[in-house]
């Protein structure tokens, strides 16, 4: 039975959320300030976080910041705004999923066991893979250029993974989204920031890029420039 901590004031929403979270066989915590949910954090264990975003004594945003200090567990925002700009926010301080109310609970309860099986399958991956002088270690979340600790955004480090265990295959636009986000929240333009931020810290040259290539038409490709496709 998998384990979820709920940060949320809205005492309508947490009765139904508990009530068909538990119907769908969760076990539930529940906080309503940013206090309560580092009180629980930080004296229980938990599979996957739900996090309101407006919160009397804070965000959700800040306890997102804390946990990704020591834990990759699954974060998924809640929250009535679905402004760019915060869900761009979310994913870069480490969220993994970004739902606006409302919401349908079939749709929630789908995305909750999408994040709970991709972060199965994330425990399960190689310790460390090469290639083109970088180095990522997929159970630490830390990525190298060289002897130097890349500064990647939970996004963009997710970005990095996908294509460095796909090397030489060029990935849709489709593709990327469907298996980091599950094709939801982040579209297309979203996307396009993201490779391009990437690209300004694993290229010399990020106007000209050599690693991480655009195969017009038909997507991305990590382009083996060292003989080592190293996985």
């Amino acid at each position: 039975m998998s384990r979820l901590l709920l940060l949320e004031d809205d005492l309508s929403l947490i009765d139904g959320l508990t009530y068909s979270l538990k119907k769908y066989g969760f076990e539930i915590a529940v906080a309503r300030t940013v206090s309560e949910a580092d009180s629980l954090w930080s004296s229980g264990s938990y599979d996957l976080l739900i996090l309101d975003v407006s919160l009397p004594d804070g965000s959700g945003f800040d306890v997102c910041e804390k946990v990704r200090q020591t834990s990759k567990v699954p974060i998924m925002f809640l929250t009535a705004s679905d402004e760019e700009v915060s869900m761009i926010m979310g994913l870069d301080i480490g969220g993994d999923d970004y739902i606006t109310k409302p919401f349908k609970l079939g749709v929630l309860i789908s995305r909750i066991n999408a994040l709970l099986r991709r972060a199965q399958n994330f425990s399960a991956a190689e310790t460390e893979i090469t290639s083109n002088g970088i180095t990522v270690f997929p159970l630490q979340g830390q990525a190298r250029k060289g002897k130097t600790t890349l500064e990647l955004t939970a996004a963009e480090y997710r970005l990095l993974c996908l294509f460095m265990q796909n090397p030489g295959r060029i990935l849709t636009k489709e593709q990327i989204l469907d298996r980091l986000w599950d094709g939801s929240y982040v579209d297309d333009n979203t996307l396009a920031v993201y490779i391009r931020r990437l690209r300004t810290k694993i290229e010399t040259a990020p106007g000209n890029p050599r690693l991480l290539v655009t195969v017009r038409g038909m997507g991305y490709k990590w382009n083996i420039t060292d003989g080592d496709h190293g996985i």
